[in-house]
């Protein structure tokens, strides 16, 4: 299968983008997973929902809200390009904000739902023994943790690789830019004679999904004969 150069930068900057969108949410979503599990707070299902908004809400107003947000004139995005001379908007590091928001609640909830079957107990023995909260986490919780943190690493990139409605509000289809492989798509389906095209991206779209999504099975098996080990 031969691309021509544009296709090969969508492919590249969908890559890009969704590595970057996991790298940088993932220390986050560990911290929410641990929140909603191990703490008990007024608000809790506040934040539970919050968190899994994005996932049903329609992606368009995730990204208009956004762009309100972290825009070059928006509520938090003014004071950033001013004082930093930073910008998320129409640039590949908004198309990476945006695919880390959608696929957000899918990494928590993998990671959620991998610290709930941590033993307790365990963790209890530890202190008792004279190990620190911090200690305890980093030797104990995390490991066993890890089958469910890797599970929602792969679920996020594979969200972020399909990501389309809030990147295309917030940072618009710029070629070699924000112009990932959705919105690659969405451009070449418009275009006339571009069906080909169009079906070669299809087909990476759809290898890449399915990879991503039978590593996610192998690993939640890994995860599980681990956990019962």
């Amino acid at each position: 299968m031969i691309l021509s150069e544009p296709e090969w930068q969508a492919v590249a900057l969908s890559l890009k983008v969704s590595s970057v969108a996991v790298l940088f949410s993932l220390p986050f979503g560990i911290l929410m997973a641990w929140i909603l599990v191990r703490c008990r707070f007024p608000g809790k299902s506040l934040l539970d929902s919050l968190i899994h908004l994005p996932l049903v809400l329609p992606p368009v107003v995730v990204g208009y809200i956004l762009l309100i947000s972290f825009g070059r004139r928006g509520v938090i995005g003014q004071y950033l390009d001013a004082w930093f001379g930073f910008s998320f908007a129409f640039s590949w590091r908004g198309a990476a904000l945006a695919s880390a928001v959608i696929a957000f609640p899918l990494m928590v909830r993998a990671i959620r739902l991998s610290l709930e079957s941590v033993d307790g107990r365990l963790e209890q023995a530890a202190r008792t023994l004279g190990a620190g909260r911090w200690r305890v986490f980093f030797t104990i919780t995390l490991p066993l943790t890890l089958p469910g943190i890797i599970v929602g690493t792969v679920l996020a990139f594979a969200r972020s690789l399909g990501e389309f409605g809030a990147t295309i509000t917030f940072v618009s289809n710029i070629p070699g830019e924000t112009r990932t492989l959705p919105s690659a798509m969405y451009t070449l389906i418009e275009t006339p004679g571009a069906e080909d095209a169009a079906a070669r991206l299809c087909v990476i779209a759809i290898v890449l999904a399915l990879c991503s999504l039978l590593l996610s099975e192998w690993l939640t098996r890994w995860g599980r004969k681990r956990l019962g080990g």
